[in-house]
């Protein structure tokens, strides 16, 4: 911990760019005034150095999740999906924000696919919020409703959208949608490639960028693949039993 103290907050970034997520939670300059100790960093934003030390040390410690999703119930599934996904959507699109319209700001004029880049994910990111919400408060519940009159024996709930495949469809023509764009996203920075002179600032936009993506493509996997088909299955069944 206290080697970590002594260490420039510019190093740390260059060494490890998801460093400069840490940095920026806690209002902390790791581009243009990152040549100060991450000890004196801390001093400067009034920020816990033990608290910020302890999430930089541990920075790298993603939590193997090697699951079979495919064996949860509905229910749990659903929960999983708001608790790790959608959480991760909602607090990660402010941050992404920031850095897009920082890098556009100063770096649009010499590297003008940032300008297309900042516009694109403003245009995701509405649309990610907008469709989260849609799940949250209309389409899980009803699942939830599923898993429960299945459990209970009891007769299959009724809803204004008619059979459950219809919000259904929508959700996956928005989860193409948001591909698609991401997809762009990816074409436009050389597949989250900076170029050798981008800043840390832009370097991390682009780690990040590249996170976001990977994250989506397992929220959208969980949901076409195993919690939409299944519960138009579930529902079949029962109108059916």
């Amino acid at each position: 911990m206290k080697e970590l103290g002594t260490k420039t907050v510019a190093d740390m970034v260059t060494e490890n760019i998801k460093t400069a997520h840490v940095f920026k939670k806690y209002g902390i300059d790791f581009c243009c005034g990152g040549g100060i100790s991450v000890e004196k960093a801390c001093e400067k934003a009034n920020v816990d150095y033990d608290l910020l030390a302890n999430e930089l040390l541990n920075v790298d410690n993603n939590i193997s999740r090697a699951t079979n999703y495919n064996s949860w119930e509905l229910d749990f599934l659903t929960d999983h999906i708001i608790n790790v996904h959608h959480s991760y959507v909602e607090e990660n699109i402010p941050l992404l924000l920031q850095y897009s319209d920082r890098v556009a700001q100063v770096h649009g004029q010499y590297y003008t696919e940032l300008l297309e880049i900042n516009k694109l994910f403003k245009e995701v990111a509405g649309e990610l919020s907008a469709h989260l919400k849609k799940e949250e408060l209309i389409l899980f519940p009803f699942i939830k409703k599923l898993v429960k009159a299945k459990k209970e024996n009891t007769e299959v709930p009724q809803a204004n959208f008619g059979m459950v495949d219809n919000p259904i469809k929508m959700m996956e023509v928005e989860h193409e949608d948001a591909g698609e764009v991401l997809r762009k996203i990816s074409v436009l920075s050389n597949n989250y490639t900076p170029p050798e002179s981008a800043c840390n600032t832009y370097r991390a936009f682009y780690a990040k960028l590249e996170e976001f993506e990977q994250d989506l493509h397992q929220h959208i996997h969980l949901e076409n693949n195993i919690l939409f088909p299944k519960s138009i299955q579930l529902e079949k069944q029962m109108k059916t039993a």
